[in-house]
């Protein structure tokens, strides 16, 4: 076995193997842990109960605000308020924003110049009254009970510093959309019960978080300066110390880019943040003290190599094209074998997270066809969207606001 040979059977073998592991601790997270919670369930909160303030950063969201806060106007926690703060947005969010403001007490409005989502929430912090900080985006329609579950976690453990919660994709007019349906469930929701069996999780979902507000002023909040704030919040809290957990009854509709340019620009921009994160906090990570982080640490940086090294196989094959009938038969042997056994995992993948995942929404049956693109569309376009952020991370200035404009975002889907 040659150079080239190892480097077909790691570049085949790799998301197999992590498709392995992400079942297995799935698996483990629900038999341990989540099948003893019960579902749906309603805790009775009373006038004692830890004081939450949600933070809302909007930038441009006047199409959506109205029903985003609509959705906040009625949550079944009692003791909440609502902070809206406006990053200088060029559309209608603003007046929007001061209309909803006259609707309730409990809204707080903040108005900002265009300084990124980071900047945005920790000017929330400083007006927040909360012990407990839940942070959702301005395009996102909150569950009714989803704060109740996430701030159960706080009180459980004092080791806790952030919760995630569980996104689902609302935009499904297209085959890009349901592939992403099917993906927040066999892929992220897998990731995130797997990387909660060993330790540490790589991020929480910033569409929908909670934190001890203690632990957040601990490590001075979000830095402006990332361009995924969620990532970086999330190392920074376990580095310090905390316990980043994943409460998949926390529910939150969310919506994601349905064109290839949208996906392809919002996943570039997470590549990059991870990119970021890693570069950033490497050398704190690496000590004795931090060995807890070292499985993660571990997985990130295999999985950067398999996209390099699976970019290398791709040119090498389509050079070899024209050389194809004099090759020998041995290549294709590999590429059959390991490609037959990554379909196979995947499809136990998708079977184990659709179990799992169904019993939070029984309509994501109806994408279950579409996720058989999955392999194919979330590897490929994992490897071109690292292979371009990496150099672009290496290049980012430090210091600077990172402000970004979302993708298109599709047509929602109903109940």
């Amino acid at each position: 076995m040659n150079v080239i040979d190892a480097l077909s059977i790691f570049t085949f073998t790799y998301p197999s193997v992590m498709a392995t592991i992400w079942i297995c601790g799935g698996i483990y997270f629900y038999l341990h842990w989540e099948r003893k919670q019960a579902w749906p369930h309603t805790y009775h909160w009373d006038s004692e109960s830890p004081r939450v303030t949600v933070l809302l950063p909007c930038y441009n969201e006047g199409a959506n605000i109205n029903e985003t806060v609509g959705h906040l106007f009625q949550q079944n926690y009692p003791n909440v308020e609502i902070i809206a703060i406006n990053d200088g947005s060029t559309d209608d969010t603003a007046e929007k924003l001061e209309e909803l403001k006259a609707l309730s007490k409990n809204l707080t409005v903040i108005h900002q110049p265009n300084r990124g989502k980071a900047s945005a929430l920790n000017h929330g912090l400083t007006e927040a009254k909360g012990e407990i900080i839940v942070g959702i985006d301005g395009d996102a329609i909150l569950d009714y009970d989803a704060i109740g579950y996430m701030v159960s976690h706080f009180i459980q453990s004092p080791h806790v510093s952030g919760v995630t919660g569980n996104p689902r994709v609302r935009t499904r007019s297209t085959a890009i959309g349901k592939i992403q349906t099917g993906e927040f469930s066999s892929i992220i929701g897998l990731i995130k019960r797997a990387q909660r069996i060993y330790g540490m999780v790589f991020t929480i979902s910033g569409v929908v978080c909670a934190f001890r507000r203690s632990a957040l002023e601990a490590i001075e909040g979000w830095n402006t300066d990332m361009v995924t704030e969620d990532i970086d919040i999330s190392w920074r809290l376990q580095l310090a110390g905390g316990q980043v957990r994943y409460e998949p009854r926390a529910i939150c509709w969310v919506l994601m880019p349905e064109t290839l340019q949208g996906l392809f620009r919002q996943r570039l921009r997470w590549a990059q943040g991870g990119a970021e994160v890693f570069l950033r906090y490497l050398s704190q990570t690496v000590k004795w003290k931090n060995r807890r982080f070292w499985p993660l640490l571990l997985e990130y940086v295999v999985s950067v190599a398999w996209c390099y090294s699976a970019l290398f196989m791709l040119c090498l094959w389509l050079l070899s094209l024209p050389y194809a009938s004099q090759l020998t038969s041995y290549p294709s042997i590999i590429y059959s074998y390991f490609g037959g056994t990554l379909i196979f995992i995947s499809l136990i993948q998708f079977i184990v997270s659709f179990t799992i995942d169904s019993r939070y929404e029984r309509e994501m049956l109806r994408c279950a066809y579409w996720c058989v693109w999955y392999p194919l569309a979330y590897w490929m376009l994992n490897m071109t969207t690292v292979v371009v952020a990496l150099p672009k991370a290496l290049r980012r200035q430090k210091g600077r606001f990172a402000t970004w404009t979302s993708p298109d975002r599709g047509e929602i889907f109903h109940e």
